[in-house]
């Protein structure tokens, strides 16, 4: 019984291939998957390169800058969304982050229990020295690119994760 069924969802998966094809866009976008995913990791081992020095790594940068970039303190699950992350992810490194002083915890007027994460002056001081690090490394890296495509590419982007997000 065990092998038909198996053997029956061979078959499916055989059926669904021959059926199922991509079309032009689809093909396009898994491309685009496909190396989204090979420059995450590309990018998170420079961002952990670029920020050792300040005893960070790219996924405290990463938290770090959605503070930073933000008009206003933020819960976990706001930093969560923002960085594309789980929450229970984020509570974990903020957690540790607050343990080394690089953020704090303030009462929520909104929320009884989801407090409001704020940089610490060491963290303020950490993301402004990771700027000094991460903005010659940028512009290097886009020395020869154009603007019009760096701009599409942007678009593209939050195009597809707001996509994503809804």
């Amino acid at each position: 019984m065990t092998t038909s069924c198996h053997f029956d969802s061979m078959l499916s998966i055989i059926y669904l291939h021959k059926i199922m094809k991509h079309t032009d866009n689809g093909h396009a976008f898994t491309e685009i998957v496909v190396e989204s995913f090979k420059l995450t990791g590309l990018l998170t081992t420079e961002g952990d390169r670029l920020s050792a020095p300040l005893g960070l790594s790219s996924a405290r940068w990463k938290i770090l800058g959605a503070l930073a970039r933000s008009e206003s303190p933020l819960t976990v699950s706001q930093i969560a969304r923002t960085m594309g992350q789980s929450r229970q992810a984020v509570q974990t490194l903020v957690n540790a982050m607050s343990g080394a002083g690089l953020v704090s915890f303030q009462d929520n007027p909104n929320h009884r229990r989801a407090k409001l994460v704020v940089l610490s002056t060491d963290g303020q001081d950490r993301y402004r020295r990771m700027e000094e690090l991460q903005i010659p490394w940028a512009n290097h890296c886009s020395a020869d690119l154009s603007i019009d495509d760096l701009a599409v590419t942007l678009r593209t982007l939050k195009s597809l994760s707001s996509m994503l997000i809804e």
